[in-house]
């Protein structure tokens, strides 16, 4: 399939294969939902998604009560702060980051991007509109399951798309906004989920030559290794 892909899954498995760097993120997710929404699953749904979340990871479920447990503490006053730059070759980046720490965040941010030729930090709000906020549900695909079936339920709840991918899982897409009546439609179904997120899709993806990605993936890959970095969008095809 090419250098450029066997270079972006071998850079892919060695940043989450890290359970030392997925952990930490997937924790911050938990403290933050159970900060906003309270410490019970059962009332908050941010904060079952994230459970469901690193569940997935198999988080172990101590780690887990820990991070519902920091909510309450000092040590959880986390904010969740973006950043956008731009990098050689058109690309656009955008950065979600959960940080107890801004001014730390910010600076590492900004070493990465001075550290890579053509490449800057912009203003926030630049590349707002090159992104669309969409809510994303992965789900394996049971032998059982009518896919049309499933689709026509989840009109009802938000659901823009629903697509099949070569993995055997379905995908479904939806408004940010709707992400919480989808993820009710998904539990009064009893639908497990492997992965339920709120992404940022681009509107005019790029196509670019092997060396462009390779070159793209070393900002990348030095962005989505720091620890305050939740997720990172580019409009990379």
């Amino acid at each position: 399939m090419g250098r450029a892909f066997e270079y972006r899954r071998a850079a892919k498995e060695k940043r989450w294969d890290k359970m030392s760097k997925i952990f930490p993120k997937l924790a911050k997710a938990i403290t933050v939902a159970a900060k906003e929404g309270g410490s019970d699953p059962a009332m908050n749904a941010k904060l079952r998604t994230a459970i469901a979340n690193a569940k997935a990871q198999n988080m172990p479920k101590d780690n887990i009560d820990a991070a519902i447990k920091r909510a309450s503490g000092k040590d959880g006053q986390f904010s969740e702060i973006t950043y956008e730059g731009k990098a050689a070759n058109g690309v656009l980046i955008f950065i979600e980051c959960t940080t107890d720490n801004p001014t730390r965040t910010i600076a590492n941010i900004k070493s990465y991007f001075n550290k890579t030729p053509g490449s800057q930090i912009v203003p926030n709000g630049s590349l707002e509109f090159m992104f669309a906020r969409k809510s994303v549900f992965v789900l394996a695909k049971p032998d059982s399951l009518n896919v049309q079936d499933l689709e026509l339920e989840l009109i009802d709840y938000g659901l823009e798309e629903l697509e099949e991918n070569e993995g055997g899982e379905i995908v479904v897409y939806g408004d940010y906004k709707d992400f919480g009546r989808l993820n009710e439609g998904f539990e009064k179904l009893e639908i497990p989920l492997i992965k339920a997120t709120l992404q940022r899709i681009p509107t005019s993806p790029i196509t670019l030559t092997e060396e462009q990605i390779i070159e793209a993936e070393k900002l990348l890959d030095k962005i989505e290794e720091d620890d305050d970095v939740q997720a990172v969008y580019t409009n990379i095809q």
